[in-house]
């Protein structure tokens, strides 16, 4: 397979096509009190949450990716948000040598923020450091999972990348990884990357603000705005209130009630909110358990009261749009007498259904997440479990979702929101649902290996697989209990211009925004 693209401005995706498109929940403009704000140089973003790093190993984590991404760091290829195909960014060319091999032509003249050269030296340094390293860069477990690939220079322009097993997906897999110069170091993560991209970091003050400045050596057309400055407010309603009160010009993450008329932009969301079960501590190790979770939740009642209507109830872990995504799927039930009946029938047998089952969330994860915590856990105390919340911040939470999870946790639920940016099921499957997955706690050999018999397949092969998989995880797996497939909103300032899109909440794009007319 060659992919030879003609060379297009990177800055002119977004279109009214894309609010068709799932979405994600997105962070845009935050500038200092005495900041003219949106009219002048400079773009105001306020955040729920301050970045736990910059690392751009971890850009995939929602929190740093719409900070990282393609504002201060970028990679080789980047998939298209309305159509989904990929384009050329710092690679031109890419083709599939051999059934394990592919090959990669350079973009020329392309230089980091510190000044020095990109090349193909530092594009197989970064791929190294983040698929192949020892120090736990996110991405490695989120995309490549235990896979480890080669990365040589071929030439200065030049990238040959091999695989142990032929791999369909491989440039879309590397979209993820963002290129640092080969100097960086590869055996400790770094706190302020540089980067190709657009923006550097000016100023980063710690529990205060954030503030990015034009890259004046970047190799793409200028940005608008000279200036990108974050802050962060947990509350919905502040960062709203930011908005009105032009102290920030984009704010992410709202709830309905925090903003309305048209400052307020909703779009679809391409995250999918569910709980997912720790499967190796009793009793969440009985199926019978995590099949009455599911039948307890009343997912209508949750996206009608909660979320107000801003939302589908979700029956699979990724939207339509998606490759694999099932469309006969239905959701799982509302049932809390069924869900009784498999709790007493349990009990029955000795499994211990009293022992306490920890609640895990993260503060700001979404607009209501505690009221939905809560909601869950009086429905699974109504069924007989034993249920206590804990409610955590980024950094705490991170542990209990991504290996290597901590030792004797107990068991434990956890309120996760996924979201699927790279637009292929294998992308969710593999890190979810493997025994060994990135955000996985148990599997089976059978179901591993029908995994890995889709991640293989191409085509329509692949869709009808991956549905396959979707079809099959409730019954055979049953680890998560899937709640809703979000929509967002934003609150925008009558000083910008910006357009949500797909890969907005993973990778809110700076270049994207631009001063009012």
């Amino acid at each position: 397979m060659n992919f030879r693209p003609s060379l297009r401005s990177r800055f002119g995706l977004a279109s009214a096509s894309l609010m068709a498109v799932s979405l994600t929940l997105s962070a845009c403009g935050v500038a200092n009190s005495d900041s003219a704000g949106a009219a002048g140089d400079t773009v105001r973003i306020v955040l729920p949450q301050e970045p736990p790093t910059l690392e751009p190993c971890d850009a995939n984590l929602t929190s740093t990716g719409v900070v990282v991404r393609s504002n201060i760091t970028e990679p080789l290829v980047e998939r298209d948000p309305a159509s989904g195909e990929l384009q050329p960014l710092l690679a031109t060319e890419w083709e599939q040598a051999e059934p394990t091999k592919w090959t990669f032509t350079l973009r020329e003249g392309v230089k980091f923020s510190d000044g020095s050269a990109f090349d193909a030296e530092a594009a197989a340094h970064s791929i190294d450091r983040a698929v192949n390293g020892t120090f736990g860069c996110n991405v490695e477990g989120y995309v490549f999972g235990d896979d480890d690939i080669q990365a040589k220079a071929v030439d200065a322009t030049h990238l040959e990348v091999t695989t142990a097993e032929a791999d369909p997906i491989l440039p879309l897999r590397l979209s993820f990884i963002e290129v640092v110069p080969a100097s960086t170091s590869d055996t400790a993560k770094v706190r302020e990357p540089i980067g190709t991209g657009p923006y550097k970091i000016e100023d980063w003050q710690n529990g205060t603000k954030l503030t990015l400045a034009v890259n004046d050596t970047y190799w793409g057309d200028a940005p608008a705005f000279k200036k990108a400055e974050y802050q962060w407010r947990e509350e919905g309603s502040v960062r709203a209130a930011m908005i009105t009160n032009n102290e920030a010009d984009i704010a992410t993450g709202l709830a309905p009630e925090d903003l309305s008329g048209d400052a307020a932009v909703r779009y679809p969301n391409n995250e999918t909110t569910a709980l997912r079960s720790t499967g190796t501590y009793a009793p969440l190790d009985d199926i019978r358990v995590r099949q009455a979770i599911n039948y307890a939740i009343d997912r209508e009642s949750i996206v009608d009261s909660l979320f107000e209507g801003y939302a589908d109830v979700a029956s699979q872990l990724v939207p339509e749009g998606v490759v694999g995504h099932n469309p006969d799927l239905e959701a799982w039930p509302y049932d809390p007498e069924k869900a009784k009946s498999l709790i007493a029938e349990a009990k029955a047998d000795g499994v211990p259904t009293d022992t306490k089952i920890r609640l895990i969330s993260r503060n700001g994860l979404f607009p209501k997440v505690g009221e939905t915590v809560e909601v869950v856990q009086k429905a699974l105390e109504d069924i007989g479990l034993n249920v206590s919340i804990e409610m955590m911040d980024t950094a705490a939470s991170v542990e209990y979702q991504s290996r290597p999870f901590p030792k004797d946790t107990g068991p434990y639920i956890i309120l996760v929101q996924h979201g699927n940016q790279a637009g292929d099921a294998q992308f969710s499957v593999d890190q979810y649902m493997l025994s060994d997955g990135a955000q996985s706690t148990f599997g089976t050999p059978e179901f591993d290996a029908q995994i890995g018999a889709a991640d293989k397949a191409e085509g329509d092969d692949r869709q009808a697989a991956f549905a396959g998989v979707f079809a099959d995880e409730p019954e055979k797996i049953s680890q998560f209990a899937y709640i809703a497939h979000m929509t967002g909103i934003i609150g925008e300032s009558d000083n910008v211009e910006y357009e949500p899109n797909s890969a907005t909440g993973d990778e809110m794009r700076v270049t994207e925004m631009k001063p009012a007319k």
